[in-house]
């Protein structure tokens, strides 16, 4: 999880993942991450806020209209792990009176990717 290039295998949205800075995972690594949405695709560049290897992980993407928060926690669970993946996207500016509308076409591409990760882990998806 901590290779970023490896969300373009499970998160249909992404488009691609280029590695900009570091190699593989680890604190201060950027990723330009192309992100489809209606009407084309952006390109986000995501840095690695924290790590702690095989638990946690933390991505930030700051833009002038948009900032996202990706928080990934993986935890022992019995025989396997529960993997936790939260991601807080807000408008900046202005346009932070759209956050409704942001919240609400986010969600569906969250399930989306949701699905991806549990058939690429091999797993199953828990409501919190």
């Amino acid at each position: 999880m901590a290779d970023v290039r490896n969300f373009v295998d499970w998160d249909p949205s992404i488009r691609g993942v280029v590695q900009v800075v570091g190699v593989g995972g680890g604190v201060d690594t950027e990723f330009d991450i192309e992100v489809a949405h209606p009407g084309g695709s952006t390109t986000f560049r995501y840095r690695t806020t924290h790590y702690a290897p095989f638990t946690s992980l933390r991505l930030e993407a700051r833009t002038r209209s948009l900032t996202s928060v990706d928080r990934i926690d993986v935890a022992d669970e019995g025989s396997g792990c529960l993997v936790t993946y939260d991601a807080e996207l807000d408008l900046n500016g202005p346009r932070m009176l759209f956050d409704p509308l942001l919240g609400w076409m986010f969600g569906r591409i969250g399930d989306r990717a949701a699905r991806g990760l549990e058939t690429m882990l091999e797993g199953a998806r828990t409501e919190r």
